[in-house]
């Protein structure tokens, strides 16, 4: 579809990993116990392909069943002292496992930021640095104004006593993201990777798995899980944070979805292509009068996420003249939301570039023909 505009909310599912999905799904239906062993195979290749994303090692990844799960389990784990920041426009899905369990003897938790501000720079970080502050976490893109993090220098003035703890899902499979700078990261493939649901990437480096109790591990986080005696040794690496086993299906899907971004040339490439699309989005946007929201922001600052709105016009109505017009986007309350991928075509911004001729249009119009005559 041209004028879908909304890989921010759900990406719809690649050819690549429906292709998985079936496949795992048609080895579940077999009673061979080698096709057994091999859809299990399917998840280790994930996690594999996950690994080389990342700049990782397999072991540092499990596969949750959703970013908030996985941020759950994150939160279950560091219990003890300390105070967690968290900014205060954050993604609700990132703030609520640390309200959760703040009173379940997990860390306190303090929001930094003023009213209305979406991101943390690392200045601000800087002036809320107490001895108390154990971990920040962060979205690695702001879903509203496709901001990308510096989580290179977030984790530079955070040193390596302290935790950055990522949550990716809005700029995995997008833009080339700082990985390496995060400690901990978690991202659900159904957005920018296009793998669907049921499956989320969880990393947790080797250089702080130590300080991370399974707080939410289960039996298949254990080593031996039908020893005679319980607790069971954890896994090592992140295997020891999960309460079961992956979905098998979901698990080939991700995995897929990663193998595809590097067949398309990688996450620079793809999000060259992508903010080159949403770059011309929002010159068309800006044309037919459209405030965008951080205007301001260099090439590399946003990822493929552009968010607008235009003055003097009802946003119900403005999302409803770009839904008539075959355009898909997100509103939330006064902005209009644009996301697009590598797939959206040329013709997507000749869409939008007529659907606001039309408004303009059309309010120029009625306004004409209820002015007073003399």
């Amino acid at each position: 579809m041209a004028g879908y505009l909304d890989y921010a909310r759900v990406g719809p599912v690649s050819r690549p990993a429906v292709a998985a999905i079936a496949t795992a799904t048609t080895l579940a239906t077999r009673l061979d116990p080698a096709d057994l062993a091999r859809l299990f195979a399917l998840s280790e290749a994930a996690r594999t392909s996950a690994a080389r994303l990342l700049g990782a090692r397999p072991h540092e990844i499990a596969l949750a069943p959703s970013t908030s799960n996985g941020l759950f389990a994150v939160a279950a784990a560091l219990h003890g002292a300390g105070t967690v920041l968290v900014p205060r426009g954050e993604f609700p899905a990132n703030l609520y496992p640390w309200l959760r369990f703040a009173d379940r003897g997990g860390p306190a938790v303090r929001l930094v930021g003023e009213a209305g501000q979406r991101h943390i720079t690392p200045g601000l970080l800087r002036r809320h640095l107490t001895p108390d502050v154990n971990a920040l976490t962060v979205s690695a893109v702001d879903s509203i104004t496709g901001h990308v993090a510096p989580l290179a220098a977030l984790k530079e003035v955070l040193g390596p006593g302290r935790l950055l703890i990522v949550d990716a899902i809005q700029g995995l499979g997008a833009v080339p993201l700082e990985a390496e700078a995060a400690d901990i990261l978690v991202s659900g493939g159904q957005k920018w990777l296009r793998a669907g649901w049921g499956a989320a990437l969880l990393l947790i480096r080797d250089r702080c798995a130590e300080r991370l109790a399974p707080g939410l591990g289960g039996w298949a986080g254990v080593a031996e899980p039908f020893a005679p005696q319980h607790p069971a040794p954890p896994l090592p690496g992140a295997a020891a944070h999960l309460a079961t086993n992956p979905d098998f299906p979901a698990a080939a899907a991700i995995g897929a979805a990663i193998d595809d971004l590097f067949d398309q040339g990688g996450p620079a490439a793809v999000g060259t292509r992508i903010r080159d699309t949403l770059a011309d989005l929002l010159d068309r946007a800006r044309r037919a009068g459209a405030e965008v929201l951080l205007d301001g922001l260099g090439p590399h600052e946003r990822a493929g996420i552009g968010t607008f709105r235009m003055p003097g016009h009802d946003p119900a109505t403005v999302h409803r003249t770009l839904e008539a017009a075959g355009l898909i986007t997100t509103r939330r309350d006064e902005w209009i939301r644009l996301s697009p991928h590598t797939s959206t075509p040329g013709a997507a911004a000749d869409l939008l570039a007529e659907a606001l001729h039309t408004l303009t249009h059309r309010t120029t119009h009625s306004q004409e023909s209820t002015c007073p005559t003399n």
